[in-house]
């Protein structure tokens, strides 16, 4: 199969996707409103709630949302073969992504830039807001301590990414003073951000930067981790145009001109796709295909993690209405794209069969490593470029929307402890210090809480991240039904790939829990069973809700 073929298709229907139904989306269920007043400008502050230029934004809600799962999960879940999850990003990117990201973010507009969590409230109840904030309290914790071990590993297996990796935070800092203190057109500093970020990559290939055995009585791993964090810490406590707002949009452009170079590799190169396309010789261990592939890959098909992305961030800095379909949908179509790259990368970046069953010989074999082999290959073969950069290329890649990531990750974990605060009057929760401490602390709790020094305890609760973010998407769209229903808008596109969700989540939840109660693994079985009963009663609560709110339009179209 040629690797070309795959691209066209699949970049041809995320073309045709964003064109025609986002359009019929926005237009007609939604009804974006560009009169409408947005939260940045009803209440802003000038720290989160911030009107923003749309490709600003768009950069921002792109890089958040697009870390290191949409690379993860395909290059993983390949071992099936590529067609399962060629057909899962394309579908999902289309019809389940762009839906639940520019909903969520429109409900969000339209409820006072509330969080998915907060908004259940005023939708479906208090005990649905309360259950519903528990997990998603959850995905976040597993998000930034898993993320933040995905970036020490690649500290330490790439170490030319690390001077590019923290070098694009002095530029961030200058392109959010010229932008907003000096009111400098966007044109030139974006221009010149992204030379001086590949001049960085140039720089950090030359010069690696590799940490002794022990920093400072951590191993490298440990103290990488703790370094994030401490810098994840004072980033989300800064108002978001100084770094947040400049960093995911300079890193939103690298990720473009990178997926650009990297396609137009797969074109030069036409490289061959040597893995089945249904894989039927699998390692020993490997889960079954059904209903694992549907939250292996979560980000790249349908994320819950988008909504809070959406409802959290993005909404709070939305500067007209009609930008939800611009910020929303475009974003999920272009972490599709990125999903794309990441199958592409694992299935036809090996030059034969036996090279790519070599390398995944167990389901924990794909992952960012796959990516940065395979892609760095098609990369130097396409462009004729040294391997060795092709790989610094996608490692920084990685690892900067990794960063992002984590970013907007601590700062959402902290508008959760503050919301908390407010709903449960304790005051000293409502304070910004106090409640990101709180939300680091427990990230760093659970990224050390198995591995000791070496910072790897994050990723014993990997495989319940992939479930538990595609809960929360079937109940972020379980709520947007609610939602819409109210308005006497049609459900159906939100309702039938909750149906879905939440049937393979589910599914996929119970024999994640056989499997964790036979290898022993009870903090997971607990972690497991408690989303489980959360996710269950929110749905619930979410389905009694949908059936009063059927009823009231009914009585009301009556009278």
């Amino acid at each position: 199969m040629s690797a070309i073929a795959l691209t066209v298709i699949g970049l041809g229907a995320f073309a045709l996707g964003y064109i025609f139904y986002s359009r019929f989306i926005s237009d007609r269920i939604f009804q974006l409103d560009p009169g409408f007043e947005t939260p940045a400008h009803a209440q802003e502050d000038g720290i989160d709630f911030v009107p923003t230029n749309r490709w600003v934004l768009w950069g921002h809600h792109f890089t958040s949302v697009a870390g290191a799962a949409p690379i993860v999960g395909p290059a993983i879940a390949v071992i099936w073969g590529w067609v399962p999850a060629f057909l899962w990003v394309v579908f999902g990117t289309v019809f389940f992504a762009g839906v639940h990201d520019a909903g969520a973010l429109w409900a969000s507009v339209r409820n006072r830039g509330q969080s998915i969590g907060a908004l259940t409230e005023s939708v479906v109840g208090k005990r649905a807001r309360a259950l519903f904030m528990i997990v998603i309290f959850l995905l976040l914790l597993m998000v930034n301590a898993v993320f933040a071990i995905v970036i020490a590993q690649l500290f330490v297996g790439f170490p030319s990414s690390v001077i590019p990796a923290w070098f694009v935070i002095a530029v961030a800092l200058g392109i959010g003073y010229v932008l907003y203190r000096r009111g400098v057109p966007l044109l030139w500093p974006s221009v010149i951000a992204l030379v001086l970020l590949y001049a960085s990559m140039w720089v950090g290939d030359a010069v690696p930067v590799s940490l002794p055995e022990l920093t400072m009585g951590l191993e490298a791993p440990a103290f990488w981790v703790v370094l994030l964090f401490v810098y994840a810490f004072i980033a989300s406590l800064l108002p978001v145009w100084v770094l947040l707002q400049p960093r995911d949009y300079i890193n939103g452009l690298q990720l473009v001109i990178g997926l650009g170079l990297f396609f137009v590799a797969v074109l030069l190169a036409n490289p061959t796709v040597v893995a089945p396309a249904i894989n039927t010789q699998l390692p020993d261990g490997v889960p079954p295909l059904l209903p694992l592939l549907f939250v292996t890959i979560a980000c790249g098909a349908i994320s819950g993690f988008h909504g809070l992305v959406a409802s959290g961030t993005t909404s709070k800095q939305l500067d007209n209405e009609k930008d939800v379909r611009f910020v929303g949908f475009l974003g999920a179509t272009g972490e599709g794209a990125l999903a794309l790259a990441a199958i592409l990368a694992c299935t036809a970046g090996f030059a034969t069969l036996g090279d790519w069953e070599g390398f995944y010989t167990s389901f924990a074999a794909g992952g960012v490593p796959a990516f940065v082999q395979g892609g760095g290959a098609i990369i130097a073969m396409g462009l004729n470029l040294p391997l060795h950069f092709g790989e610094t290329l996608l490692a920084v890649m990685a690892v900067l929307f990794a960063a992002t990531t984590m970013d907007t990750g601590v700062r959402l974990q902290r508008y959760i402890i503050q919301e908390w605060g407010t709903i449960y009057d304790i005051p000293a929760l409502t304070g910004r210090g106090l409640s990101t401490s709180i939300a680091v602390v427990a990230c760093l709790m659970l990224a050390f809480g198995a591995g000791g020094g070496a910072g790897t305890g994050g990723l014993e609760i990997w495989p319940l991240f992939g479930t538990t973010n595609q809960l929360l998407a079937g109940l972020t769209l379980l709520v947007l039904s609610v939602f819409l229903m109210k308005k006497g808008r049609p459900t159906i596109y939100t309702l039938v790939p909750f149906v879905f969700l939440l049937t393979m989540t589910i599914f996929a939840l119970l024999v994640q829990l056989v499997g964790f109660w036979e290898q022993g693994r009870y903090f997971l079985v607990f972690l497991d069973v408690l989303i489980l009963v959360a996710t269950i009663w929110v749905a619930l609560e979410s389905l009694g809700a949908l059936k009063r709110a059927r009823a009231e339009v009914r009585t009301a179209r009556a009278e």
